[in-house]
């Protein structure tokens, strides 16, 4: 079985930054995506930023330039920092590991607030 645990979560200012986080366990596939996803108040979940197991980045455009997914293959964990966070970043943040055969698995999300 695969478990993700994701932290870092937490509440900062308008212009602040975070660091999320998102190890996984278990039987996991060397080839492999891990992706960020948000989900606000009242709104559907969306894909935030995703990388693969070879490095390969992919970023909503409310976040180019903002935030940086990054993973270490060896920790088998995820990475998101997030600078110059607005408002409109509050929300869940749940990590996701996707494997071969449609194998997918969620974390439990961890709460980003941005306010003053």
């Amino acid at each position: 079985q695969v478990q993700l645990v994701e932290s870092g979560g937490g509440l900062v200012q308008p212009g602040g930054s975070l660091r999320l986080s998102c190890a996984a366990s278990g039987s996991i596939f060397r080839l492999n995506v891990m992706g960020w996803y948000r989900q606000a108040p009242g709104k559907e979940r969306e894909l935030v930023a995703s990388i693969t197991s070879a490095g390969s980045t992919n970023y909503i455009d409310s976040v180019k330039g903002r935030f940086a997914i990054s993973r270490d293959n060896a920790k088998n964990t995820v990475y998101l920092q997030m600078n110059s966070l607005k408002p409109e970043d509050t929300a869940v943040y749940y990590c996701k590991l996707s494997m071969a055969m449609a194998m997918n698995y969620w974390g439990k999300g961890t709460l980003v607030t941005v306010s003053s």
